[in-house]
C-alpha cells in the first residue's frame, strides 16, 4: 500500500531506541524526512546510521515541557517545517499507591503528560495553518487496563489520552488527525528492565508472543498516512490481545 507520505517531515520523540526508533525507521522507509531524538549522543548516532540519510539527530531531553518544546522547535528548523509529530517518552519509575510518595507525581506528569501537551503546542498550529497534519502519541495499554505497580505511568498517560481526544475534536476540521497507540508488551529495554521472566510474560498474552518494535512502527506509519485521514480521536491498543475489555 502506498501511504502517500513520501516527502513529508516528521519529528519523533525519544526515538534513539525502542518503539520510538521503530516508528522513525518505519516513517523513513516511506520516504519521510525524520528528526529523531535522544539524550545519549552515541545511541543517537547509531540510530541515525541504522535509519539512513533521511534521519536528522536532535539531542534534547523531552521528559520536561521545556525540553519537549525545544525538540519540536529544533525539528521544525532543521527540516524546514513539520507534517507529522510522534510523541513519546520513557516511563517513570514503577511503584504502587502505597509505595509511591506524593512528591513523585509532578515529575511523572511532566514526563508523560505535560511533555505531550508541550510538543503539540509547538507543532499543531503549523499543521492547522497548512491544513494537513498527523499527531500520533505512544502511550500504554495500562491506560485501559492498569497494572498496580505502574501507577505513575498509568496516571500520567491517562491524562495525556484525555488531552489528545479533546485536541482531536478541535483540529479535525483543519485536516489534522490526532490518535494514540497503546502498546502492550514489546521487546524493548523497558520491558527487560521491568520483567525477568519473558517466557512468563509471553504466556500471559493471548497471542503468546511478545510484540516486535518493527510491527508497532508500521502501525504508527499507517496512522500518519493519507489512507488514515478519516481516523482521528482514537486510542488503539497494540498488545496481542492483552486488553480484555469490550470498549
Amino acid at each position: 500500500m502506498d501511504l502517500g507520505i513520501k516527502g513529508r517531515k516528521a519529528a519523533v520523540a525519544a526515538s534513539s531506541s525502542g518503539l520510538g526508533f521503530a516508528a522513525a525507521k518505519a516513517l523513513a522507509a516511506e520516504g519521510v524526512s525524520v528528526a529523531i531524538n535522544g539524550r545519549d549522543p552515541d545511541r543517537l548516532a547509531a540510530a541515525v546510521e541504522q535509519i539512513g540519510p533521511g534521519a536528522t539527530p536532535i539531542r534534547r531531553d523531552v521528559s520536561t515541557p521545556t525540553g519537549a518544546s525545544a525538540f519540536v522547535e529544533a525539528a521544525i528548523e532543521a527540516l524546514g517545517g513539520l507534517d507529522i509529530l510522534v510523541t513519546n517518552a520513557g516511563g517513570p519509575p514503577p511503584g504502587t499507591f502505597a509505595s509511591t510518595d506524593l512528591d513523585a507525581y509532578p515529575a511523572a506528569l511532566e514526563q508523560n503528560l505535560l511533555s505531550v501537551v508541550a510538543m503539540c503546542k509547538a507543532a499543531v498550529p503549523g499543521m492547522q495553518a497548512q491544513r494537513w497534519g498527523r499527531v500520533v502519541a505512544i502511550t500504554s495499554v495500562t491506560v485501559r487496563q492498569p497494572i498496580s505497580d505502574l501507577i505513575l505511568s498509568t496516571t500520567a498517560r491517562a491524562g495525556a489520552t484525555g488531552f489528545l481526544k479533546t485536541l482531536a475534536l478541535e483540529v479535525a476540521a483543519d485536516g489534522v488527525t490526532v490518535n494514540s497507540l497503546q502498546p502492550g508488551y514489546h521487546a524493548t529495554d523497558r520491558l527487560l528492565a521491568l520483567n525477568t521472566d519473558l517466557d512468563a510474560v509471553a504466556k500471559a498474552v493471548p497471542a503468546r508472543v511478545i510484540g516486535q518494535p518493527e510491527d508497532f512502527g508500521s502501525i504508527v506509519a499507517f496512522l500518519c498516512s493519507e489512507p488514515a485521514r478519516y481516523l482521528t480521536g482514537a486510542a488503539i491498543p497494540v498488545d496481542g490481545g492483552a486488553y480484555r475489555g469490550l470498549l
